[in-house]
């Protein structure tokens, strides 16, 4: 990580790390063309959160379009643009906003790599629907030319020990030594109440999340680049990399937050939740056997109150 890095509050190109308090429009004007290597953000979804005002979805659609069109000025030829997305609610019907943003990309002639999963396990409880665990971020290059290193976040394989049983390979291992791709669908615990990075902000995603795309579409020195910054957390993981950020924040408490947690990143004193630490680890924990059989015999019949725990013997 860089040593005493201060945090500049316009963009300049020698700069460690940036925070603009302001529309990010503001900021991408300071950023010449093709100077960032990643733009990766979770912009607001238009759900009337403090940091936004909520807007007609069509004028919503629109000004996400003029900040993505000035992203992609900014961004190298080699470079990747990951927006980070859920759910807009509109009379109680959702609309997937990446579905609805992906034709601003592709007017641009971008190219889509991925679609990723992002799953987690807690979130709000719905009713009248399934509860939603997932968002995704949908990256896009600028050309086919553009960077991408799977190794660094390579994961364990699931039977490192397996090896080809026939062919001119017989005996070989069959698998990376390095490990392997971690796919398309990741399961990183989200931000909430009893996570070791939450803050006052509602919507913050995890570093872990931006370490993963930090450290297979950038190089060591290179821009990564949030027009909504939020308290922090992308310039927080292009730091621990070695890596330059730079973002944008409208609200000033959010900047305060953002540009305390900077520092305690750079003096090695943040509390994050490291990258590939599993998300629950079942050891040392008593063992449940769920009663199945008595569980179909009893479901339709039971009183709502009446008490389970006989289904669920602990094993002594």
């Amino acid at each position: 990580m860089f040593e005493n890095v201060k945090v500049a509050s316009h963009f300049n190109s020698k700069e460690r790390a940036v925070v603009f308090q302001g529309d990010c429009m503001d900021l991408l004007r300071q950023i010449p063309d093709e100077s960032i290597q990643l733009v990766v953000t979770s912009p607001p979804y238009n759900i009337g959160k403090e940091y936004e005002n909520r807007r007609h979805l069509n004028q919503y659609l629109e000004q996400q379009r003029m900040v993505i069109r000035e992203c992609v000025r900014t961004l190298r030829k080699s470079g990747s643009i990951c927006w980070q997305v859920g759910n807009y609610v509109e009379d109680s019907s959702i609309i997937p906003l990446d579905a609805v943003l992906y034709p601003a990309f592709s007017e641009l002639k971008l190219r889509m790599r991925n679609r990723i999963i992002w799953h987690f396990e807690h979130g709000l409880h719905c009713t009248n629907r399934f509860s939603g665990r997932y968002e995704t971020i949908i990256w896009f290059t600028k050309t086919d030319d553009y960077y991408f290193n799977l190794d660094p976040v390579r994961v364990p394989q699931k039977y490192p020990g397996k090896k080809h049983f026939k062919g001119p390979k017989s005996g070989q291992y069959s698998c990376n030594p390095r490990g392997k791709s971690p796919g398309d669908v990741w399961t990183i615990p989200n931000v909430k109440s009893n996570h070791v990075e939450k803050t006052q902000h509602p919507c913050q995603f995890p570093v872990e999340l931006i370490e993963r795309l930090v450290l297979s579409m950038t190089e060591e020195d290179d821009w990564v680049l949030d027009p909504f910054l939020g308290v922090g957390t992308t310039i927080i993981a292009a730091m621990r990399h070695n890596r330059r950020g730079v973002g944008a924040e409208i609200l000033p408490k959010y900047v305060d937050i953002a540009l305390d947690r900077i520092k305690m990143a750079d003096e090695g004193t943040l509390h994050i939740r490291p990258m590939n630490r599993p998300v629950f680890d079942p050891q040392h924990r008593p063992l449940a056997i769920f009663n199945w059989d008595c569980w179909n015999g009893r479901r339709n019949t039971a009183p709502a109150n009446e008490d389970h725990r006989d289904l669920f013997p602990l094993e002594r």
